[in-house]
């Protein structure tokens, strides 16, 4: 049973913007390096079609992967699963989930070998609110939004977590990873 892995970008001041942010070389490697990890992303519809928008290869790209981008090379092939009630279709290797997300998610992670990725806000509060991240990791940009929006705006009960793993990028992200804490260390 693969796990489900939440990645985002903060700011400092916990602004999830995504157009708020420092952006490097080695941030795309990271975050492609996630993606690789996965063996399918879950989006919400607005997270899917903002990825699709700034990252699909256009139909007839012929440009050696070695050449992308790295983000792009990892996520234009990735499998796709979009949770949406309002989208009759999708395309770009993706796949609508309908229906009640706790039983869709957690037949994913049963199906799931190496683990899916989940990227966004909405999406991911109510993934939280289910008890379904297995992991949680806050890249921290260095920099002040001075607005949001914020990460679980909105959460009905704290969710206790243990630090797992700490690393920093060159451009002074901070990355912190955590996991749910056990009942035992509460």
């Amino acid at each position: 049973m693969g796990e489900l892995r939440y990645s985002i970008n903060v700011t400092v001041d916990g602004c999830c913007d995504h157009r708020v942010g420092v952006i490097s070389d080695e941030f795309h490697r990271h975050h492609a390096d996630n993606l690789k990890r996965a063996d399918g992303l879950i989006f919400g519809r607005v997270t899917y079609q903002m990825m699709e928008d700034a990252w699909r290869r256009p139909d007839g790209d012929t440009t050696p992967e070695a050449d992308l981008d790295p983000f792009v090379a990892a996520i234009d092939p990735a499998r796709k699963y979009v949770v949406s009630s309002t989208l009759d279709r999708v395309d770009w290797n993706s796949e609508l989930i309908r229906g009640d997300l706790d039983t869709a998610v957690r037949e994913l992670k049963e199906q799931s070998v190496t683990g899916l990725a989940v990227g966004g806000v909405t999406l991911p509060l109510a993934l939280a609110e289910l008890g379904l991240i297995d992991e949680f990791e806050f890249v921290v940009h260095p920099c002040i939004a001075g607005h949001g929006p914020y990460l679980f705006a909105g959460l009905s009960e704290v969710v206790d977590l243990e630090l797992v793993g700490r690393d920093e990028l060159e451009a002074g992200h901070a990355i912190l990873t955590y996991r749910p804490a056990t009942s035992a260390s509460r």
